[in-house]
């Protein structure tokens, strides 16, 4: 067997340099393109809000998410589906209904990207 490293994400900084710290790499961003992508259309984002509003843990079925849109089910599942593909939803299949819930590190992730130095200063 062959011993490999693993790279420990976060000593460097490198994993979650913010967008004005570091250049981007072809790969980030191409990782990020997808996240960006996902988020671009309205009623994704909308969806994301209303999971990640549930809190840390929280969860919500799908037959919550439906009703506050004129989109039919198979619509929003489509949208869930491609949030899901973006790794900032997870979901669980219970009986007929699916419950999706936030992956708070793929949020946080994003968030460092965001968050520039003198962003974080000027809210202090």
């Amino acid at each position: 067997m062959s011993k490999q490293q693993l790279e420990v994400l976060g000593q460097d900084g490198d994993c979650c340099a913010g967008v004005s710290e570091a250049p981007l790499d072809e790969e980030r961003a191409a990782e990020l393109a997808k996240v960006f992508k996902a988020l671009g259309d309205p009623v994704r984002l909308r969806l994301l809000s209303m999971i990640a509003s549930r809190g840390e843990g929280g969860e919500v079925c799908v037959c919550e998410l439906t009703p506050a849109f004129d989109l039919s089910q198979p619509t929003i599942s489509h949208h869930l589906k491609l949030l899901r593909q973006a790794g900032l939803i997870d979901c669980e299949r219970r009986g007929t209904w699916v419950y999706y819930w936030v992956l708070p590190p793929a949020l946080d992730r994003l968030a460092a990207f965001l968050t520039t130095p003198t962003a974080a200063e000027a809210l202090a």
